[in-house]
């Protein structure tokens, strides 16, 4: 397989998690973001959205999405799971995964500021503005339900599903220097996290095309 994707993308980092949990190889494509080399060259032509990641199969098919990537690698490779048992356990695992996936990444993803700075022509400090906002009122749900939820990882003792989306939100908002201190509960087990090869091998740190 070949995954495309960019050190700093916390979708991308989402599928080297579940990649590196699963054990699974795979051949590393830089698409770097902030080049704008997502809309060139044969991964323009294959993808179609112009984000990444993009998993491309041994059989040449792409897949996008990172939770639908998230999900394929779970229905063919399904040990360890990163999906419990019981489709109440599954359901409420999406959810904490939706949470940050599709309300807190959407709307402060890197298309999403550059509109508000270069088209909207809104300031930096607003723009870190909205950013934050955002992260705290996102952040401030999973916190709630990781109170009832959560063991050593965001549903019990193994890491799984919510986990990969969770870390890579947390990167993210640090980096934006958002305030953390009103989600202990969301930072402890962000760093148990960390604590696993998985995360920590896979952090956008150590990636091959990290600046």
């Amino acid at each position: 397989m070949k995954l495309y994707n960019y050190f700093r993308s916390s979708a991308s980092w989402r599928v080297r998690i579940g990649l590196a949990l699963k054990g699974l190889d795979y051949d590393y494509a830089a698409i770097h973001l902030a080049k704008n080399e997502q809309f060139a060259g044969s991964f323009a032509e294959q993808q179609v959205s112009h984000l990444v990641p993009a998993l491309v199969l041994d059989d040449g098919q792409w897949l996008s999405q990172s939770m639908a990537i998230l999900e394929y690698l779970d229905e063919t490779h399904p040990e360890p799971p990163l999906l419990p048992q019981g489709a109440v356990a599954r359901a409420q695992v999406r959810a904490l995964a939706q949470d940050i996936g599709c309300d807190i990444h959407p709307i402060n993803n890197l298309r999403v500021l550059r509109y508000l700075k270069n088209d909207l022509g809104q300031e930096q400090t607003t723009v870190d503005r909205w950013y934050r906002h955002w992260v705290a009122t996102g952040l401030g749900i999973v916190e709630q339900r990781l109170a009832a939820t959560a063991g050593t990882y965001c549903f019990g003792d193994t890491p799984g599903l919510a986990d990969c989306l969770l870390v890579p939100q947390i990167y993210n908002a640090q980096r934006f220097e958002c305030p953390l201190d009103d989600f202990p509960t969301v930072m402890r087990v962000n760093a148990a996290c960390l604590a696993l090869p998985a995360f920590a091998n896979t952090h956008p740190g150590v990636c091959p095309d990290a600046a």
